[in-house]
């Protein structure tokens, strides 16, 4: 949290009221950052070190105080959030985290999954997949992460695809896309709408969920990867 005691420094040095109350409400809404980071934890070790996302996640969450442009009410938490989101979502992609050896070990990992799929002719257990490729546990969870992290980014990607727009245009854009992402996900299973109203409107994590719906963290992480598998397919179609 030093960027956060770096600001309540500055705030005391240049001894000015709006400043100290900036630290304050910086502070006090502290906690939504690590909320994100808990959230996003797909890309988390996989992309980029934790202290450095609370960083940028600071700095993020003071912007979204300044632009928020009226008294914070209930409705900042969810601005905030998202905005902070958007923030780390950027920093991993100037980092280019899908390096080539992270591909290589992914493309390895499903096609291991895969011939196991086709000699068991089903969908193999955590434990049979950990004994076939002779990983840890662990290892499973990481390349299972790692495997969401690069469909989440694709379709992160696919929601932002748009040319230079009047902010007129811009609300239209955003209403199509709301009534676009709708009608896809009514061609989902329950489950996996379910899921992703949980992830992305109760902003639970992968953890959370999985204690929701009674499944282990691994088959939410493959279950979230389906979901919005099948949505980039519908929004491409």
């Amino acid at each position: 949290m030093s960027a956060l005691c770096d600001w309540q420094n500055a705030g005391d040095s240049l001894d000015s009221a709006p400043v100290q109350r900036e630290a304050e409400v910086l502070q006090h809404y502290a906690y939504l950052v690590r909320r994100v980071v808990a959230h996003m934890r797909s890309q988390i070790g996989v992309v980029a070190d934790r202290d450095d996302l609370q960083q940028i996640g600071l700095m993020a969450l003071l912007k979204a105080i300044r632009r928020y442009g009226k008294e914070r009410d209930e409705q900042f938490e969810s601005y905030a959030f998202k905005y902070i989101r958007g923030a780390m979502l950027d920093e991993f992609r100037r980092l280019d985290w899908r390096s080539r050896q992270a591909r290589q070990d992914a493309h390895r990992f499903r096609d291991g999954v895969r011939k196991l799929r086709n000699q068991l002719g089903r969908e193999p257990k955590e434990r049979e997949i950990c004994a076939a490729l002779n990983i840890s546990t662990k290892e499973l969870m990481d390349f299972h992460y790692l495997e969401q992290a690069e469909v989440v980014d694709s379709f992160e990607q696919l929601l932002e695809q748009q040319g230079p727009m009047a902010a007129d245009d811009r609300d239209i854009h955003r209403l199509e896309l709301r009534r676009l992402l709708a009608q896809s996900m009514q061609h989902l299973p329950a489950r996996n709408k379910l899921l992703l109203q949980l992830y992305y409107t109760h902003e639970l994590n992968m953890k959370e969920i999985a204690l929701t719906l009674g499944l282990t963290e691994s088959r939410v992480c493959q279950l979230h990867r389906q979901s919005l598998q099948l949505l980039t397919e519908k929004l491409t179609s």
